[in-house]
Order: C-alpha cells, then structure tokens, then sequence
C-alpha cells in the first residue's frame, strides 16, 4: 500500500522528466540540439527535432512545488487509477478462484489447499521484490489474489470444522482475523519504512522468508499430505446464494471492508498531494486502524454468538461517520482518530460476521463449511475489488473528499438489514 503510489512515480513521472538533458550554452552560430521531450513538458517535438511551444502559448517550466509537495499533478490523478486496478486485480482473480476452492476442499479437505495457498504466496512475494513495471507488478498482485483464496478460504472452513462450539468458534475466528490485523499492523509501516531507507525488494524478500517458513510449519504440524474430504455432502453454492440471511451477512462484509479497500490507493496519493507528507508517513497513516482493527477482532469474536447481529449494525454505522470524518484531517495527526474508528468498526463487522456464516449454515444447510467461506471471502473481495477500481475513477470525477461521503452513507444505509440475523429461522429438518 504504501510502497507502490510512489515507487511508479520514482520510476515512470522522475524517470521520464530524468531523461530531459540539461540545457548547455549553445555555441555562437551552432544549431540548436535536438531534445527528447516527456508527454509530460509542455512543449511539442517537432518533426526536425527542436522543440517549441504550441502555438499562442510562451515557453514555460512547471513552477515549484510548494512546501516539498511532488511535482505532476496530474500525473498523480491519473496515478489513482491505475493505483486502484493494480491493488483490485487481486480481488477480481480471488473472487474467480474461489468457488473452485470451497469445492476442492469439500473434495480433499483444507490441509492441501492451505498449503497451496502459502506456496503461491511465496512465488507472488518474490516476483514484487524483482518487478521494475507496472505490467509485472500487476501480473504478481494476481498470483496473489490465487494464493490468498486457496489460504483464506481453507483457512476458515478448518477453523469452523475444528471448533463446532459457536462461542470457541468465533473465540477461535477472533484470534484468526488478528493474524489479519497484525499482517495489516506490521506490514504498511514496516513497507514504508524499508522501501525508503534499504529498498524496494527488502521488505518482499522479508515477507518471501515468513511465508516459507509458515509452509515448513504447515508440513511439520498439518501433514498437508493427508487427504480428508467433508464427511457430509456439502450444499451447493447455487443454495447458498439463494438464502437471504447468507446474502445479508455477505453484504455486510463487502460494504463494510470497501471503505479500507477505497482508502488503500487513494488515501496515499491523497497525502501527497494536500499534506505533502514523507514516504514514511504513508505507511504509518494506516497504524491507527490496524491498531484497532486488532483489538476489535480480538473482543468482538469472544461476544459473536451472543450479539453477533448488534456488533455488525454498530459496527457499519460506525464505518460510515469514520470515513466522513477522514476528508476533514489536514495532516496525519488528523487521521489517528478516523483511521482508529475505521478499523475498530469493521473488527467488529468481520469478528461477528465471519462465525454467523458458520452458524447459518449450522442452523438452515448442512455443516459443510467450504462452500460458505467462498461465499465470505467472494463478499470480502468484491469490497476489495470494486472499491480500489472504482474509487480511483471516482477520485478523478468527484474527488477524495465525496468519494469518502458515497461510500461512508452506503454503510450507514446498510446498517439496518443486520438486524435481520437477530434469529434466522431454522430449517425444518434441524428444528
């Protein structure tokens, strides 16, 4: 999040301009030089090769930026957009992987699939620390998107299979989205902070490491090797998506991870254009909401079972007035508190949304768990593939400011339809 906005503009905008040699006095009498002029100058490059102004407009240089802000203003609102696909193309390819994945491991378990996931993981890693495009960058935030659906979905369903009990389960899915937070927690601040003092591949080849390390573990403790299909014949997906209390729950968790999944590219490039903040401080806007992201998952999960539709409403509704309020900072002082209630509320959205899929499921279907924790970790990455896409393009139309009050009011809207989970009904069979 915090290393891609301004490694392409190190790369693509500095690395065009670079290219422009430095004027020399011509000699008397010598013919002027040919130049290679950016798209970016405001001059024409004539057929002869000799630049000049379009016509009716004087020469001109870009005035200096003011207060160390990055020069190209419109190379950076161009920048949101393509910021945006990069990080959603993770999401799209997760969202086509994922059915595939819940039937796998309703097929041969979750152990093969988790440890798949890691190993894709760690490919992915390793291509980010050694891309130097924005065509390669792109392709590796895709075999991403298929490592992380084989790892979240399995994940999920061997936690929902392991621990029946509901309040062990969402004690269990509580720790689980901590892991989550904690990645979230580490990785903005520790990404700036490495891209800008050692380099861009150190924190992938870290990461690389971790993920290695993480598959030695699953071969040692899971024994990936074993295969263990669901004991009981799963409920299709067409079925699931058909049950309005499963779509209510999924709905919270796209609409409510959509407001982060909007603010990933654009809040960056945000700073650098009104605040004129540090490489360093890109990342460490993000902390206040990790934070907290972390101890709602942690105490929400433990009262899931007991509230679980209650901790979703407030929890959307408060997803809603945080992303109001983010527009209205002036520097990164003025993001600790929205950031911090941003990721707070959808703690508490996840903790409690994720063990009600299991329980529904539980409650109207069969405990199959594969295939409803597609449909979450679908839900999850639509948030996360519409709102990167589509907020860069409504940055550019709009700005960073409406863009935070559409998405903001669509969580409060929604807010209400969790109180439909307060007591699904039964199916007749499980009465």
């Amino acid at each position: 999040v915090p290393i891609v906005p301004t490694f392409l503009y190190t790369t693509e905008y500095e690395g065009a301009n670079s290219s422009l040699p430095e004027p020399t006095p011509a000699a008397p009498g010598a013919p002027p030089s040919p130049s290679i002029l950016s798209h970016f100058a405001n001059t024409t490059l004539l057929p002869n090769g000799t630049g000049s102004s379009p016509p009716g407009h004087p020469p001109s240089t870009p005035p200096a930026p003011a207060r160390g802000c990055l020069e190209g203003g419109e190379f950076l609102a161009q920048e949101n957009t393509r910021v945006g696909l990069l990080f959603a193309s993770k999401a799209l390819v997760q969202l086509l992987v994922n059915p595939w994945v819940g039937l796998l491991t309703n097929r041969i378990g979750y152990h093969i699939p988790m440890f798949a996931g890691f190993t894709i993981m760690f490919l992915s890693t390793v291509m980010f620390a050694f891309s130097g495009t924005y065509a390669l960058l792109l392709t590796a935030r895709a075999l991403q998107g298929v490592g992380s659906s084989f790892s979240s979905v399995a994940g999920l369903g061997l936690l929902a299979s392991v621990y029946p009990d509901d309040s062990e389960r969402g004690s269990a899915m509580g720790i689980a989205l901590g892991g989550l937070a904690l990645g979230v927690l580490i990785g903005a601040p520790f990404g700036s902070l490495m891209y800008e003092f050692v380099g861009k591949a150190s924190p992938f080849l870290v990461l690389a490491f971790l993920a290695l390390l993480d598959g030695a573990l699953q071969l040692c403790i899971l024994q990936p090797s074993r295969i263990s299909p669901e004991s009981t014949k799963a409920t299709p997906v067409s079925t699931l998506l058909r049950d309005p209390y499963i779509l209510v729950a999924a709905g919270a968790l796209c609409f409510s991870n959509m407001g982060v999944a909007m603010l990933e590219p654009t809040l960056p490039i945000w700073m650098l254009q009104t605040m004129c903040s540090p490489q360093w401080q890109l990342g460490m806007a993000f902390l206040p909401a990790s934070i907290s992201y972390l101890i709602g998952t942690n105490l929400f999960g433990i009262l899931a079972n007991r509230m679980g539709w209650l901790c979703s409403m407030i929890g959307m509704a408060v997803v809603g007035i945080s992303l109001l309020c983010v527009p209205l900072a002036t520097n990164i002082y003025g993001l600790i508190g929205p950031n911090a209630g941003l990721g707070f509320a959808i703690g508490m959205v996840d903790s409690s949304m994720m063990p009600i899929m299991g329980y529904l499921v539980d409650l109207r279907h069969t405990s199959s768990y594969g295939t409803v924790y597609a449909i979450a970790d679908v839900a999850f990455c639509t948030g996360f593939a519409v709102g990167p896409s589509t907020g860069g393009a409504i940055v550019r139309a709009l700005g960073f400011p409406r863009l935070m009050v559409v998405v903001g009011a669509l969580n409060v809207a929604y807010a209400p339809l969790c109180w439909l989970l307060r007591s699904p009904p039964a199916a007749e069979e499980k009465m």
